[in-house]
């Protein structure tokens, strides 16, 4: 038998609305954004340190805020963007999930795979 010691787990987590079914609204491409905006002040900064154009950063946040049906930042122009209060606390609630997934699938996975 292997020693899987080596290998880990990687949970991913998507917040779908009820009326999409196959598309996910918010996942951890949307949260990075977010985070970004939340750290940075600005789309734009969040989007390099992404290494993704801000015109793909743009449009990824309106689409996930059209499916939300909420705005997820509050732009100000040359001033840049804050995460509304929506926004803002479905970033926390995501990341605050995630990081609780990821302990217990870890605890299930080493379980699991022990001996």
């Amino acid at each position: 038998m292997n020693d899987l010691g080596h290998l880990s787990i990687s949970v991913k987590l998507a917040i779908k609305t009820a009326s999409v079914d196959d598309e996910h609204a918010f996942g951890r491409g949307v949260a990075d954004l977010c985070l970004g905006v939340r750290e940075t002040g600005s789309l734009n900064a969040a989007a390099k340190r992404m290494n993704m154009a801000y015109s793909k950063a743009w449009r990824v946040v309106r689409e996930a805020e059209a499916q939300l049906g909420f705005d997820l930042l509050d732009r100000d122009g040359p001033r840049g963007s804050t995460l509304t209060s929506d926004g803002e606390k479905l970033l926390t609630a995501y990341l605050e999930v995630l990081e609780e997934l990821q302990r217990e699938a870890e605890t299930i996975f080493a379980d699991r795979t022990a001996g």
